[in-house]
């Protein structure tokens, strides 16, 4: 009775800890690749964390208005690896966002390529 007790803890715990990955999603299905985007912006907000790095970039509209996008990269241990440090981008930093926009047409991208304003670009791909 003891054994099967243990045997059914063991179970519950590989189940629990398997969930976060099935949490994550997969680039294709929030992404549409085949509409790349540019965004140009001032950087508004950096959160630094895994699994992902978000940094928000208010975009001015034609019209005038702005409209804040939410930008999403992989994360910090991926961007360091190919030199996104954190102190790369900066709040107040004018960007030209190379991007794909989300499926669902809110104003969220993967944001994975970065031009700051002095030409510098930090991308979280390898260099092509």
């Amino acid at each position: 009775m003891v054994n099967r007790l243990l045997v059914w803890v063991a179970i519950g715990f590989f189940l629990a800890a398997a969930l976060p990955v099935l949490a994550h999603h997969s680039f294709a299905n929030e992404f549409d690749e085949s509409k790349p985007i540019t965004l140009e912006g001032v950087v508004t907000r950096i959160d630094w964390e895994n699994p992902h790095v978000h940094y928000y970039v208010d975009v001015q509209q034609p019209d005038g208005t702005v409209v804040t996008w939410s930008c999403e990269t992989g994360g910090p241990t991926r961007l360091e690896r190919r030199g996104w440090m954190k102190d790369s981008l900066k709040l107040g930093d004018k960007v030209t966002v190379h991007a794909f926009p989300a499926k669902d047409g809110s104003h969220s991208a993967d944001g994975r390529k970065v031009t700051l304003a002095d030409g510098r670009t930090i991308s979280s791909t390898p260099a092509r």
